[in-house]
């Protein structure tokens, strides 16, 4: 039963000097928030199996971030099929993957995110705030059975509510 979390990157500095949207880098808020999210994998036992990244700067620190804070030991990827892609995009790259992963997890980017996970579970709005990690589970036996409309949302958690939660916020 294929398990899919979406991670939208950590906030992003508009300030920075960067040549391009693509080369915008985490700020430190974003750089805690990414390795809270990791954590939050890791002690609650649902570490992927496969984590791949767009290719833009803040995705992939946003899972280097992650995925060492959360001891994450899975192979990663970074794919440009990730950046500035659509939900229906996305969906026929997860359902061509090499790899059939028990645990898919995508590093990416709104308003793709929103959209994608609003489909996959039946044309829901979804409000997916820098940070976020969402899961959905589908009964497909393969990802490229998946289709939109087929997945079951488990949760959603943002770096605030989890530092709430914690009693830091």
């Amino acid at each position: 039963m294929p398990t899919l979390i979406l991670f939208r990157h950590g906030k992003s500095d508009w300030n920075a000097d960067y040549a391009s949207d693509h080369e915008r880098p985490l700020t430190q808020r974003g750089r805690e928030a990414a390795r809270l999210m990791g954590r939050l994998l890791w002690q609650s036992g649902q570490l992927p199996d496969l984590a791949v990244s767009s290719t833009a700067v803040r995705a992939r620190d946003t899972l280097r971030h992650a995925a060492q804070a959360g001891h994450w030991h899975c192979p990663t990827r970074i794919e440009r099929a990730l950046y500035e892609t659509t939900a229906a995009d996305t969906l026929a790259w997860v359902q061509a993957l090499d790899e059939n992963p028990d645990c898919l997890l995508l590093t990416g980017h709104e308003p793709t995110w929103s959209d994608l996970a609003g489909r996959l579970i039946g044309n829901a709005t979804i409000r997916f705030p820098t940070g976020a990690m969402l899961r959905i589970d589908f009964a497909a036996p393969s990802w490229s059975a998946v289709g939109f409309g087929d997945g079951e949302m488990r949760w959603l958690a943002t770096p605030k509510l989890l530092q709430k939660v914690k009693g830091r916020g």
